[in-house]
């Protein structure tokens, strides 16, 4: 199903990102209960696909198909959302998948997401912590429930616009850093 391989707005309305969901037979949204109402009429598949600088590597895969995960394309999906200083993987919470898919169906883009930053170990994440003031003690990287991701053809203000509105878990808009932080932990909001 997947693969991985070394190579190198406007606001939406609730309309809007309904119609985003019935209009394409390729999309994802939330499994949360409070998201419940974006996936009628969303297809029956999902699909991520991103690609990594730091690595070199790519995936782009479809990870569920009627109802179901496909644990092989989950088993890939956290190999390269990995820590790759350490070389260490978990298994990534589906939520966050799920959000950061329904996200990039709602951004209309064909582009790759540019993973930057997925699953993150305890050692990697006190390094990262020593250096930034902007790295939570307890991140959810940290159980593999969160991702730091950019696009180069939509602004971190539209994607943070689209995870937003989601409403399936936190999002931070990091102008600065040009990224955009999703993770499914509670829903909340921050960042310039």
């Amino acid at each position: 199903m997947g693969q991985m391989n070394n190579s190198s707005s406007n606001g939406l309305s609730r309309r809007a990102l309904l119609g985003a969901f019935a209009a394409t037979a390729v999309s994802a949204a939330p499994t949360f209960a409070n998201a419940a109402g974006f996936l009628r009429g969303g297809g029956d598949i999902r699909r991520i696909a991103m690609y990594s600088g730091r690595t070199g590597e790519s995936i782009d895969t479809i990870y569920w198909i009627e109802g179901q995960y496909i644990k092989e394309a989950l088993k890939e999906i956290n190999y390269f959302m990995r820590d790759w200083r350490v070389d260490e993987s978990i298994t990534v919470d589906t939520r966050t998948i799920d959000i950061m898919a329904a996200a990039h169906s709602l951004l209309d883009v064909n582009e790759p997401y540019m993973l930057l930053s997925g699953y993150r170990s305890p050692a990697t994440n006190a390094m990262l912590r020593s250096r930034s003031s902007g790295v939570a003690r307890n991140s959810l990287h940290m159980k593999g429930q969160a991702a730091d991701l950019r696009l180069k053809n939509r602004s971190v203000s539209q994607m943070f616009k689209a995870a937003s509105a989601c409403h399936a878990g936190g999002v931070g808009k990091y102008s600065g850093s040009n990224f955009v932080h999703m993770d499914c932990g509670v829903v909340r909001t921050w960042g310039s």
